[in-house]
């Protein structure tokens, strides 16, 4: 069934898998739907039975967060709910006990409507949502809670943020308890042809270092499985001068140890440009995340498509694309939203219109085979979620492109009729062929009629489609470019003055060492001989 496991570590990254959560589960049609869904669920969801004998679907997941993390999720709540459990009922101890315990954190209203049945649950805000747990849509397996005790969620005394924090944590936990086994592989032994492992963590804090020892874990004891790593960062410049060089040494520590294991390492970071139908607070998780998973969820959607309705992309196919030379395993994530967000009731019309985009590789403004195909591997979308953004104006965008090389590429539109627009596998194959011999990019694009949906649960940060709007066609790509080796000079050069001697060299020789995987094989041309 081509499975993929999905690991969650710490908060942010649960912010964003929730919304990934929530989207994956509006794809479940519970009625008659004019048109068939060509998502296979069983990718991402698992079949199981409740205490009671009732059939669940759940998803196939671990989530890890620290004390006070989960907001009012409750372990046993939901389809596993095994009422009140006194621990003083299950204690050998027979003498008198004194019981503590931390005030529960209430549920948000809008799962307390959820809960309810209620049809038409009290509007989110940024205000209103303080955890994750608070928009959530989705019912877990118990399995998947995971809460880590040894540090409480914004603690000021014992804060969780460096490097050396997580891996030191990791090696505690797996010592304790051997956390492949415990929380791994029970899902692994579930699959039936794992497709991929897909990882959501934070880069820049110590969620880093615990997410550097489980990658190592993971590719000792699953080799030759794919294993795909998004890795979330602050926005720039944001705190103290201080904390900004901890999670700056962070990223470069995750990075430098993350991006030889992964198979995918792509950075996830607020963008510094956003066109103007893009409106979001940066300092909203809710927002950042949700923004953040319109993109990851649709270029990931291939992943999870049905064999033999649109063209399926697997986890590994797409690697295979953007990695083309072997060591080239940090993508870029680029993102635009093609019309305004519609009402489904006019989701033919207004996706005919988007059709007509020119950002369309292949659509009406565009010849299907370019004349100049380097420029088709170019063409660059509205956001860019990778760090380091260089610019935020149009002219300095098309700058960066001229400068910029194209090794792999794939890209993913969705919410558009793709009649005219998909090759047959014959033209398919002779247009491979072609880029190989010309020692073009590899370019590999993927349409699906299925809209963005945009739930009650998602901000609303599309501008012109109004509060009733239901979903929205989306352009998304990831790519893998020789802009990479320049942003990771940039983060050596900075590190090199943060770290102390005993690290330095090993840090930096390992960001050399990535930086010159993306000079290899081509010319910028950007050097001017003087006579």
């Amino acid at each position: 069934m081509h499975e993929i496991v999905t690991l969650q570590l710490g908060h942010r990254a649960n912010y964003l898998a929730t919304h990934f959560w929530n989207t994956q589960e509006s794809y479940f049609d519970y009625g008659a739907s004019e048109e068939p869904l060509t998502i296979d669920h069983d990718v991402h969801f698992r079949a199981g039975q409740g205490p009671r004998g009732e059939d669940t679907y759940t998803p196939r997941t671990l989530i890890y967060d620290l004390k006070g993390g989960f907001g009012g999720l409750r372990k046993w709540g939901g389809l596993y709910d095994q009422g009140d459990i006194d621990p003083s009922s299950q204690n050998l101890w027979d003498g008198s006990v004194v019981k503590q315990q931390d005030t529960p954190i209430s549920q948000s209203a809008y799962q307390k409507a959820l809960d309810e049945g209620l049809d038409q649950p009290p509007k989110l805000s940024s205000q209103t949502v303080r955890y994750w747990s608070d928009f959530s849509r989705v019912f877990y397996h118990p399995r998947s809670i995971i809460q880590i005790n040894d540090y409480e969620l914004g603690s000021t005394i014992v804060p969780f943020e460096k490097w050396d924090c997580g891996e030191e944590l990791f090696s505690k936990l797996d010592k304790d308890h051997d956390l492949l086994d415990r929380d791994i592989r029970p899902w692994a032994e579930e699959c039936d042809q794992m497709q991929a492992i897909q990882i959501f963590a934070s880069a820049d804090d110590a969620w880093g270092g615990f997410a550097s020892r489980y990658v190592e874990y993971l590719r000792d004891e699953y080799g030759k499985t794919p294993l795909w790593f998004w890795g979330l960062e602050e926005q720039a410049g944001q705190g103290q001068r201080a904390k900004q060089s901890i999670r700056t040494v962070n990223i470069a520590r995750s990075l430098q140890a993350i991006s030889t294991l992964a198979s995918m390492y792509i950075p996830l970071a607020v963008p510094s440009y956003a066109p103007a139908y893009i409106g979001f607070d940066p300092s909203s998780q809710w927002h950042v995340s949700g923004l953040m998973s319109m993109a990851v969820e649709s270029v990931t959607l291939p992943s999870r498509q049905k064999a033999g309705s649109v063209r399926r992309g697997l986890l590994g196919d797409l690697e295979a694309a953007l990695n083309a030379n072997g060591n080239q395993r940090i993508a870029e994530l680029q993102c635009s939203v093609l019309d305004p967000p519609t009402q489904h009731s006019d989701r033919r019309t207004e996706a005919s219109q988007a059709a007509n985009d020119d950002r369309i590789a292949g659509g009406p403004m565009q010849q299907l085979v370019y004349e100049d195909e380097m420029e088709q591997a170019r063409s660059s979308l509205d956001m860019s979620f990778s760090t380091g953004e260089i610019s935020a104006t149009a002219l300095s965008l098309r700058q960066w492109e001229k400068s910029n090389h194209v090794f792999g590429k794939m890209e993913s539109i969705r919410g558009v009729p793709w009649e005219g627009h998909v090759m047959n596998d014959e033209d398919e194959a002779n247009s491979r062929k072609r880029r190989r011999l010309a020692s073009l990019p590899t370019v590999e694009r993927y349409f699906n009629p299925l809209p963005y949906p945009l739930l009650d649960s998602f901000p609303e940060i599309l501008q012109g489609g109004g509060s009733s709007s239901k979903a929205a066609a989306i352009y998304g790509s990831l790519s893998t470019t020789s802009q990479m080796s320049n942003r990771t000079k940039g983060l050596q050069n900075m590190v090199s003055r943060m770290v102390d001697v005993v690290e330095r060299e090993a840090l930096s020789n390992g960001l050399g060492e990535i930086a010159e995987a993306y000079e290899e094989g081509w010319d910028s041309g950007s050097d001017d001989d003087s006579d």
